[in-house]
């Protein structure tokens, strides 16, 4: 009788962390307000104002909503002020710039409110391919974050990692 395959990496108590799942499912959104510019060029609060009144706010609700101007034009900072007060109670989250630097806020966040009672103590393999915005960048803090509270944390696939910390 032949012996039972048994899972190496299934048993070995390592935690297997994929940045890529730590993305929201909410969608993200962009608004532009270059559509409201006079002559695209210069935004008029008053009619700035009754655009932001008849607009639906409850349109964004539970999205990530990207704020930007595409146009080169003269924006006051109130105006996004004004967009951000609008969308809060309705939004996930708001943010300016482009929608990259938004994905990547995000999954910072989500790094950062990470529950770290989970990786207390833990093994923890942190997965390597993954299509996340400026992976580096989110990889540095979720060092920082788990370095302190994990037993070990490597980088790669459980069948072939890097050492990277191991408390002593």
């Amino acid at each position: 009788m032949e012996d039972p395959i048994v899972n190496k990496v299934a048993n070995s108590g390592l935690i297997s962390l994929d940045l890529s799942e730590l993305l929201p499912q909410a969608e993200m959104v962009q608004l532009d307000i270059a559509d409201q510019l006079w002559q695209g060029m210069v935004l008029k609060e008053k009619d700035f104002r009754d655009w932001i009144a008849a607009t639906n706010w409850s349109d964004y609700s539970g999205k990530y909503v990207c704020l930007f101007c595409s146009a080169d034009a003269i924006v006051p900072a109130w105006a996004y002020m004004l967009l951000s007060s609008s969308l809060q109670p309705y939004a996930a989250g708001v943010f300016f710039g482009s929608p990259h630097e938004m994905e990547e806020e995000v999954l910072l966040n989500a790094i950062r409110s990470l529950n770290e009672d989970a990786f207390r103590d833990a093994r923890v393999v942190v997965k390597g391919c993954g299509d996340i915005p400026n992976q580096e960048r989110m990889l540095v803090a979720l060092t920082l974050k788990l370095q302190p509270i994990v037993k070990s944390l490597m980088f790669g696939e459980p069948c072939s990692t890097v050492p990277v910390y191991k408390r002593k």
